[in-house]
Order: structure tokens, then sequence, then C-alpha cells
């Protein structure tokens, strides 16, 4: 899997090997951990993409609706669960905190972005540098730092990086409209892919849907052998 491959919600769990019911999910399976973001209109989070898609802010996420809290939006966005645990807040904030520190490396995450119901971009690994809490609202919100992660830093048996830069959010979803979500190739609507028509290495930009097309992983892999 490489940046900007389009999935169904089932085929990212599968590449994931779990049920991805939470957005914020720590150390899966004891290894990477995995965000899942939005910054669609009307998200339940405030997520946003800074630096020209090398740097995202990922706003933490509410407490439980339960029949103590009927408006979780009402109240501080939890770092401990009531049996005393840390929450998902709790254990992102203490990574990157020791990471800020330098008592750890930076935790390695794999965020996927929902494009629209049941379509979800791979947007990469990125390293969790900085969180903190905000006043928003009259009450506390976990905002954490995410920049895409030097391929030069992590171990090539670890995680694959396929970086060249985001693509932003609204660039996606003007790509995804003009190419009615087909392969510009040969219109298939399965196995689809961000493609940079000039490639970022060669002076192409991720901030223009003038650059960006859908295309087929047969029809990216036939262009990438043509790249020379």
């Amino acid at each position: 899997m490489i940046t900007g491959d389009i999935l169904s919600y089932r085929e990212m769990c599968n590449a994931e090997n779990a049920t991805l019911q939470r957005g914020m999910n720590f150390r899966l399976h004891g290894g990477h951990s995995v965000i899942l973001m939005s910054v669609r209109p009307n998200a339940p989070y405030a997520d946003r993409v800074e630096d020209d898609g090398q740097t995202l802010i990922y706003e933490g996420h509410d407490t439980a609706r339960n029949l103590t809290t009927d408006d979780p939006k009402s109240i501080d966005q939890p770092m401990r669960n009531p049996s005393g645990t840390l929450t998902a807040n709790g254990l992102f904030y203490e990574a990157a905190q020791h990471a800020k520190s330098g008592r750890s490396e930076a935790e390695l995450v794999k965020v996927y972005e929902k494009l629209r119901e049941g379509i979800w971009v791979y947007n990469g690994v990125f390293e969790l540098v900085d969180a903190w809490l905000e006043t928003l609202g009259g009450r506390a919100v976990f905002k954490f730092r995410l920049q895409i992660a030097d391929r030069t830093q992590v171990s090539p048996n670890s995680l694959e990086l396929d970086h060249e830069r985001m693509i932003p959010s609204h660039v996606k979803l003007e790509v995804w409209k003009r190419d009615q979500g087909r392969c510009t190739e040969c219109g298939s609507s399965t196995n689809l892919h961000f493609d940079h028509i000039i490639p970022f290495a060669r002076g192409g930009s991720s901030l223009t849907a003038k650059n960006v097309q859908l295309l087929c992983a047969r029809h990216n892999l036939a262009k990438s052998d043509r790249i020379k």
C-alpha cells in the first residue's frame, strides 16, 4: 500500500488486520498506531492539514455518549477512563510528550482519511511529535501534531514509506468529483490511486487538481514503468 491509495472501509480494515471502529488506535497489535481523520464539512472533529500536506493537526476524541453524558461535546475530552487507565487521548498524549522530551522516538502513525461515506484514502506514515490541551467552547480538547515521517529515520523492516507529499483534502475531493471516481485511463472504479501527473520529485505539485488524477493499480504501475 502506498500513499494515495483509495480503499473501501473493509479494505482498510483488512490492511490493518483489525476492525477499525475508533478513530484513534494506539499501537495496534503492539506495533504502529493508526488514526482515522476527516476534514469534510460537518466532520465530528476539527482535524486540519498544514504546511502543504506535511503536517496534520489532529483533534482528540470525546468521551462516549452514555447514561450520564447526553452531550459529549459539553465536557472535557478525557485523559483517563473511569477505571483510571489512559484513554486513547492519554496514550497518544503521553507518547507525544515522551518524544518531545527526548525520552523516546516519535510514535509512527499510519493515517487514513475519510473522503466520503465508505471511501478512505491512505495518507501515509507520520510521526507524532507534539500534543497539548486547548480550551475550546469552555472545555478541554486534545490536539496532536503529526509530521510526515522522514524515510531516513524509519527501519526498512518496519513500515514502508512512499511519500511525495500528502495531497490536500480539497484537491482530492475535486479530483474525485472531476474524474467521477474512476480511472482516467480505463474507467475502472476499483483499486484506485491518486496519482501525480508530473511526479512531485520532478517538480509536480500536490496543491492543484490539474496535476492529480485517478488511476487504477494497473495503469498506475504502467505509468511508473514509463518514468525513467
